[in-house]
């Protein structure tokens, strides 16, 4: 089982980028997803979540309006497009099915 981010770097504050998660070595198409970020000093915090057909996504607060989760089950990836970013949005983001497999992150940072 993989799960690979990729997309990150380093973006000004208002910009936009796409993050993507490759995943193999499982029936993505039957499973929730997840992202999951850290900030430095900080503890995981609960990003978005997609329902296993990409029909239905969920947000938490700090990003509703900002950011949007996708998916290509033909082609076993995750996005998420972040857009509007703040300074506050810098972590490592990361990948999760609901099986428990997870990714090892890509870093994103906001700064001027």
């Amino acid at each position: 089982v993989q799960l690979v981010e990729s997309g990150g770097g380093l973006v000004q504050p208002g910009g936009s980028l796409r993050l993507s998660c490759a995943a193999s070595g499982f029936a993505f198409r039957d499973y929730y997803m997840s992202w999951v970020r850290q900030a430095p000093g900080k503890g995981l915090e609960w990003v978005s979540e997609i329902n296993s057909g990409g029909g239905s996504t969920y947000y938490a607060d700090s990003v509703k309006d900002r950011f949007t989760a996708s998916r290509d089950n033909a082609k076993n990836t995750l996005y998420l497009q972040m857009n509007s970013q703040k300074p506050e949005d810098t972590a490592l983001y990361c990948c999760a099915a609901s099986r428990g497999y997870w990714g090892k992150g890509n870093q994103d940072t906001v700064s001027s």
